[in-house]
């Protein structure tokens, strides 16, 4: 029996690029430039679009009743982030805000839910996406239940500067106030300050003068140490 040959796609379409559909403008995208403290979009707003991070860094924080805030997430360039409105969020569980000068594409509902059901490709990234975001997760869980503060602000500056993560880390680092790495890890700032200046003295980090933090693979002693 002659096998069935696979059905082609016509000469004058192209495979789908998920890179090129994370940059271009088109119908249901939308290209956002954000500045220093700008806000992308406010806890209890509508939920109707997903965005992706072409160039920046981006703070999600989350306000209880009382007015406390609490940092929940870091994400850089080429995260994703609002994706809770795909799971029937109607409105926004936390509040997101540029950390630098940031390049974001906006995506609408039913435009990124229609390029899901359409493009393997692109929902092969997206899928990886929300993988790693589950691990990260738990990780996080597991630190803030089993770690020390000095330990978890030693992950975070880690994290920070991509180390573990596939490619070069990125050594050096935008400096973040004290304040928000206290919020991250979930102690005061006092304490950040003080195992910042430790960690400062051993070497592990050095600060360059001129708002980038650089830090060094040998910070790592400090996440394995028991």
């Amino acid at each position: 029996m002659t096998p069935r040959k696979a059905r082609a796609r016509p000469g004058n379409v192209k495979s789908f690029n998920p890179k090129l559909f994370l940059t271009r403008v088109a119908t249901g995208r939308t290209v956002l430039e954000y500045e220093e403290n700008g806000r992308i979009y406010s806890q209890g707003e509508p939920a109707s679009a997903v965005f992706f991070i072409q160039r920046g860094r981006v703070k999600l924080t989350v306000l209880s009743r009382q007015g406390k805030e609490a940092v929940i997430g870091i994400l850089g360039g080429g995260d994703f982030f609002g994706e809770g409105c795909l799971a029937g969020q109607t409105t926004r569980m936390a509040s997101a805000a540029a950390m630098s000068d940031c390049s974001i594409v906006r995506i609408e509902k039913t435009a990124i839910i229609r390029v899901l059901h359409e493009e393997p490709a692109f929902s092969e990234v997206f899928l990886m996406h929300l993988l790693s975001r589950n691990i990260r997760i738990e990780e996080d869980l597991v630190d803030q239940l089993f770690n020390s503060s000095e330990k978890r602000l030693a992950r975070v500056l880690l994290l920070l500067a991509k180390f573990g993560k596939i490619g070069e880390p990125q050594t050096v680092i935008p400096k973040m106030s004290q304040e928000t790495l206290a919020e991250i890890v979930g102690t005061t700032r006092s304490r950040v300050s003080f195992f910042m200046n430790r960690f400062r003295k051993l070497g592990f980090i050095d600060y360059n003068g001129v708002g980038t933090l650089a830090v060094h693979s040998s910070l790592l002693n400090v996440v394995l140490h028991d």
